[in-house]
């Protein structure tokens, strides 16, 4: 496998597939850099369908050895990656930054992210494993332990190219899983990284086997006859979709999808902590987190207050190249992610959006999209309602505690909400009237933690949640036992 290697060397993409790194022989890929689309970051042939069949037979012939091994050991190639992944934070958050586009410093801490979550998981042996209930009949006991579910597929996001992939192939392994991974073909290099480091770690051939390609490899895997479980993080469409197949085919699926996450500051809210946590849950990895601030409901008492301060602060956040130390945000992924996002600022500013902020992108490539406050004047204009997925926050301004939480569900999704305030009783409100799967108190709406549960409500997630104990409920099946001696 291929050392880590400077800033501006082109790295020869791989294959992992049964133990072995082999070139692929499909359609060429090249994953460039956001910031400047002359920088070639990896290059190399993709997967064939015949790739992700053979990827598929060896998770199968590697599924019985492997959860055999017991946990303690599962766990120890874990945390040997961790090491190995700790190691390379420095190096492998600049290519993150090169081929993504956030910045250095956000790069650098993903990297460290995958390898916390990663440690997390390889002390899974010393938790609890299985549960013993009394029988209704004297000398029994009633036992109910744990499988994994077999061979897992594992299909994710350009976002974090190295967090949510660990988050998703640290319990598969830990549990006994083998897994066939595509990640978006966006940014292979990261994935690669991953693989590389539990490759580097001792991990057995066939248990984790990466294929890289273009999105009809995740029609294969999810088709597939040997696949025991689907998991899936990306857009609404593609989820919904995969859930549709995993479903005809009987195979369980846990998705997360979009989000439209609403960020609530009422009257008593510390200001300058609202302002500036907002500011972080809206413009950081410049808008494209699944749980970042993307609606603002401001009480009509401070609106005036907290617009003014976040113009204030947006005015010296800089854009620009992410391998600068001084820089705040970076480009979204790709030039054509940027026309999107614009037009859909064009579109919500013909319904009737008023500017409340427009940063400077002027001088920088064709996939930087300036941060954007919009001021929207009912809840069906696009900049409320649609994932933009990108630096633009839309703001409505409300009169009562209960008009702001009312608006805070008025989404078709319900990932992240996050509430300013000083009152326990508005808090303790929040949590019984808001229907979200994460609910953050006076911090920014983006944000997890790998020892508790990670997903939405209504529309943004599908199927059991992720991370924290929550993820054995879909990587492992449980057997009842009636256990009674002879």
């Amino acid at each position: 496998m291929t050392e880590t290697m400077t800033h501006t060397d082109t790295v020869p993409l791989r294959l992992l597939i049964d133990g072995a790194w082999i070139e692929g022989t499909g359609k060429d890929l090249e994953s460039t850099s956001p910031t400047d689309p002359g920088q070639v970051v990896a290059a190399g042939g993709t997967a064939t369908v015949d790739d992700v069949r053979t990827a598929m037979a060896a998770a199968r012939a590697a599924a019985a050895d492997w959860a055999a091994t017991p946990m303690a050991e599962r766990g120890a190639y874990l945390a040997r990656a961790a090491g190995i992944v700790t190691a390379n934070a420095e190096a492998w958050g600049t290519e993150l930054a090169r081929e993504e586009g956030k910045t250095v410093a956000e790069g650098r801490g993903e990297v460290l992210r995958a390898a916390q979550i990663l440690s997390y998981y390889s002390a899974e042996s010393d938790r609890l494993a299985g549960e013993v209930f009394s029988s209704p009949r004297r000398g029994e006991k009633i036992l109910v332990t744990r499988k994994p579910l077999g061979v897992v597929g594992v299909i994710t996001p350009f976002n974090f190219p190295i967090a949510i992939p660990a988050w998703k192939i640290a319990p598969a392994l830990v549990f006994g899983n083998t897994v066939v991974w595509k990640p978006a073909s966006a940014v292979p290099l990261l994935a690669m990284r991953l693989a590389q480091a539990l490759v580097e770690a001792g991990l057995p051939d066939g248990v984790l086997n990466l294929v890289i390609g273009s999105g009809a490899l995740g029609n294969e895997i999810v088709n597939h006859p040997e696949l025991d479980g689907l998991t899936f993080t990306g857009s609404t469409g593609v989820g919904r979709k995969l859930a549709a197949a995993a479903a005809g085919a009987g195979v369980p699926i846990q998705a997360e999808m979009g989000g439209k996450n609403a960020s609530v500051v009422l009257e008593d809210a510390d200001l300058e902590l609202a302002v500036e946590q907002v500011l972080f849950g809206a413009f950081r990895s410049t808008g494209q987190k699944c749980t970042a601030t993307s609606r603002l409901i401001l009480q009509e008492g401070i609106a005036d207050a907290f617009l003014a301060r976040l113009r204030e602060r947006l005015g010296q956040w800089k854009t620009g190249d992410p391998t600068d130390p001084s820089v705040h945000m970076g480009p979204v992924v790709s030039a054509s992610a940027a026309e999107e996002i614009r037009a859909g600022i064009a579109t919500s500013i013909a319904q009737g959006a008023g500017i409340a902020f427009e940063g400077d992108v002027s001088g920088l490539g064709d996939a930087f999209v300036a941060p954007t406050v919009l001021e929207v004047p009912d809840a069906v204009n696009d900049a409320w309602r649609e994932e933009f997925f990108g630096p633009v926050l839309a703001v409505r301004r409300v009169a009562t505690t209960e008009e702001a939480f009312a608006l805070a569900n008025d989404s078709e999704y319900g990932l992240s909400c996050a509430l300013f305030t000083q009152d326990l009783s508005k808090a303790l409100a929040a949590m019984e009237s808001i229907d979200v799967g994460i609910l953050h108190v006076n911090s920014e709406s983006a944000g997890a933690d790998p020892h508790v549960p990670f997903g939405g409500a209504k529309k943004s997630g599908y199927g059991p949640k992720e991370q924290g104990g929550a993820a054995k409920e879909f990587f492992t099946h449980t057997t009842t036992v009636y256990l009674r001696g002879a």
